[in-house]
């Protein structure tokens, strides 16, 4: 019989000499709903319950400490957790870095954030900002590592310098590999920060294993984010997750949300078929299947939509073949040439950006836009590119392993 994996959290718990040094010191937790022991108890419950921890305060990502908001970009306020009556604060409310008085209420915060492996995932970003944050103020980041659900395949193009916002940390591709812990160690080395910094690394965890690939089996899935509704979602999320920045929707309103994209006025039909006949290696580890749906909130409210459904269950899956970003890109780009006119970009504040285009905040760059936009561009140009800025990351990354 295997030994079950161990998060961050339930190692922290389980093993004293791992909590001795925050004795006499105050703790923070930053923390969302995923934030769970392997009994499902929420780490700010589960912290609590040890007398040698002194909780001081409490920070909640965007969504909330425990879930507040089902929508998207809505922000969420401070309040005092009614059971411990120490301070909750929202970073993502007034402020996305934390103040000097946030600040000053800890000595330790400890990360306890599931993350989906995606660069625009707004949790790397907060993580950035409290290393920031704390560097400044002599604070200590202990990040207490979960596993990163769609496994070490890197992909996407890089995030070029000047396009960093709220959903774009740093020059990663859109799908890095790495857990938190990790990227707390990437941030710390890239930005040159200076700081106590400790990663609570987690116990049998296997990024390679199969069914999960990332993902450990024997683990309950709980919602990181209102929408992140299951493992086939965090597969395909580094891909659908553009359709934030274009009119069709990504399903939000619906069941699945981020594991398929339509709208009213397209032929998902055909956009599969002229999908498969621009670059179908493109498409391999999951399998497309044309459907109807209505959203009841979000985009397209009330109205019936063609669309496709992205599927990465365990039957039609492959790990090592499966490529989101690419499968999403040319999606856009059979939608482009089958409609040479639709209004594909949506153009809105995204993320407390106005004046960039979302696609483009979402992709680092404008590069996959004007790939998509220009009819004479093909697949092979798009994979020139992106197929540099993946080796690049893959040589970068390599100092910062924790797991093999």
């Amino acid at each position: 019989m295997t030994s079950p994996v161990l998060f961050g959290l339930d190692r922290l718990l389980t093993d004293p000499a791992l909590r001795a040094p925050l004795a006499g010191r105050r703790v923070a937790l930053l923390a969302h709903p995923a934030s769970v022991t392997r009994n499902l108890d929420h780490a700010l419950d589960a912290l609590a319950a040890y007398p040698e921890i002194t909780l001081s305060a409490a920070f909640g990502p965007q969504h909330g400490l425990r879930g507040d908001k089902q929508d998207n970009m809505v922000e969420s306020p401070d309040y005092l957790d009614p059971q411990l009556g120490i301070p909750v604060f929202s970073l993502y409310g007034e402020v996305r870095r934390p103040t000097e008085a946030m600040m000053a209420s800890f000595d330790v915060l400890l990360v306890d954030l599931q993350d989906l492996g995606c660069r625009i995932y707004t949790f790397i970003t907060t993580l950035r900002y409290v290393l920031e944050a704390a560097a400044k103020h002599g604070k200590a980041v202990w990040v207490l590592d979960r596993p990163n659900p769609a496994g070490r395949p890197v992909e996407g193009l890089r995030l070029r310098e000047g396009w960093e916002s709220f959903v774009g940390a740093g020059s990663l591709p859109m799908r890095h590999g790495l857990t938190m812990g990790e990227l707390g160690h990437w941030f710390i080395a890239t930005l040159g920060l200076q700081l106590e910094y400790r990663v609570i690394q987690m116990q049998g965890w296997q990024p390679e294993a199969a069914p999960g690939y990332g993902w450990p089996e024997e683990r309950a899935w709980i919602n990181p984010s209102p929408n992140a509704a299951n493992l086939s979602m965090a597969r395909a999320y580094a891909g659908t997750v553009m359709l934030e920045g274009c009119t069709l929707s990504e399903g939000r309103g619906t069941t699945r949300p981020l594991e398929l994209f339509g709208a009213p006025d397209i032929e998902a039909r055909a956009v599969i078929a002229k999908m498969r006949a621009l670059a179908p290696h493109w498409l391999q580890g999951c399998v497309l299947r044309e459907i109807w749906f209505e959203p009841t909130f979000h985009k397209h409210v009330g109205k019936l939509c063609a669309g496709v459904q992205i599927h990465v269950e365990t039957a039609h899956y492959d790990h090592a073949a499966f490529r989101p970003w690419r499968l999403q890109a040319l999606a856009f780009k059979a939608i482009r040439l089958l409609y040479p006119a639709y209004p594909l970009w949506r153009d809105f504040g995204y993320e407390y950006e106005h004046e960039r285009l979302a696609i483009d905040l979402i992709n680092g760059s404008p590069l996959l836009r004007e790939w998509v936009d220009d009819a004479a561009a093909t697949p092979d140009d798009l994979e020139a590119i992106t197929l540099a800025d993946e080796a690049s990351w893959r040589a970068e990354r390599e100092a910062f392993l924790l797991y093999s």
